[in-house]
């Protein structure tokens, strides 16, 4: 069996260009105020890339004053498609701004917080949801430059977003409105906002408030909540997401329904598969891409010591239309 191959250091480097291992530091972290010949620091950064040189963690942070490490704070919440387009989003564009993104599960029952904060060097936490102080201080203490409890998209606009939802189901007709709730007790809080936003919209049009059942994703529930939804009269649905609009879809076929002529649905975040359902899924989002640039940027300020408010960028929630409703 071939013995893997050792990691390549800063002194192999130097070794292998014919200087100095301090020569070498300043050349590959980049240090101002050093008068080093420009052939000898081309030479130095081709060995590296020869040599396949990265440099370690702990050494890139104490010549940087930080480490390059922002460390996410999952909530135990299942990782639907609106989440993960976040998550994405937010990587790429904390990679732009060199730095490295990494999750961790709350809902896994593993290590603290605070615990893997200390363990990975993370310069930045952020949150889905706020911190409560004794975690905040805790995060401080484990090394943490800067704690954002900054709120996801989904969360910070749930309200909204419901009214939305709403807003088009009447504008196109409907008067009896249906509200598929989750089933996973962690999405409670949120959906219930969102409910909020669909039962003010209903006020406003002088409409009944929605009858709100519980759908989950396994098609049983999904059935009987269609099915009461036809005996209360209900025309159209506003669902707590896509996923959960999928459930309610496949509910009504296998009742022998069909979008929107029988009963209209209206999904949230606009995931890829969305205009691949039948019919194609009508939908609330907002630009994933400016969400993850935005709080990238707030990061990014936080730990350059730039004064953010610790508040979401501003996100332009709108209908997506196709033709479940």
């Amino acid at each position: 069996m071939t013995r893997p191959a050792k990691r390549i250091t800063s002194t192999d480097v130097a070794r292998a260009a014919g200087v100095s291992q301090t020569t070498v530091s300043f050349v590959l972290n980049d240090k101002p105020g050093h008068s080093i010949p420009e052939a000898t620091r081309l030479r130095i950064l081709q060995v590296a890339r020869e040599l396949d040189y990265r440099p370690h963690a702990s050494a890139r942070a104490l010549a940087a004053g930080r480490s390059d490490v922002v460390l996410l704070s999952v909530p135990d919440l299942p990782i639907g498609g609106g989440i993960s387009r976040f998550v994405e989003e937010l990587a790429a564009a904390l990679a732009d701004q060199g730095l490295t993104l990494v999750t961790h599960l709350a809902g896994a029952h593993g290590r603290p917080l605070a615990d893997v904060c200390a363990a990975v060097n993370a310069s930045a936490v952020i949150g889905f949801t706020s911190f409560d102080d004794d975690t905040v201080q805790a995060l401080y203490r484990a090394g943490a430059d800067t704690v954002l409890p900054t709120r996801i998209p989904q969360a910070a606009a749930a309200n909204p977003v419901g009214r939305l939802q709403a807003e088009h189901l009447i504008a196109r007709g409907h008067r009896r409105l249906g509200y598929a709730m989750p089933a996973h007790p962690g999405l409670r809080e949120m959906a219930e906002g969102r409910l909020e936003g669909a039962a003010g919209a209903c006020a406003g049009a002088g409409v009944d408030p929605p009858v709100a059942l519980g759908v989950g994703l396994e098609g049983a529930d999904a059935v009987a909540a269609v099915q009461e939804w036809g005996s209360r009269f209900v025309t159209a649905v506003c669902a707590f997401n896509d996923e959960t609009a999928f459930a309610v879809l496949t509910g009504m076929r296998e009742q022998g329904l069909s979008a929107p002529e029988d009963l209209a649905v209206i999904g949230v975040d606009d995931i890829p598969t969305a205009r691949h359902a039948a019919p194609p899924l009508t939908t609330v989002a907002f630009d994933m891409h400016e969400a993850g640039r935005g709080r990238a940027q707030m990061i990014v300020d936080s730990l350059k010591g730039r004064e953010t408010g610790h508040t979401a960028p501003h996100e332009e929630w709108k209908v997506v239309s196709r033709f479940s409703a």
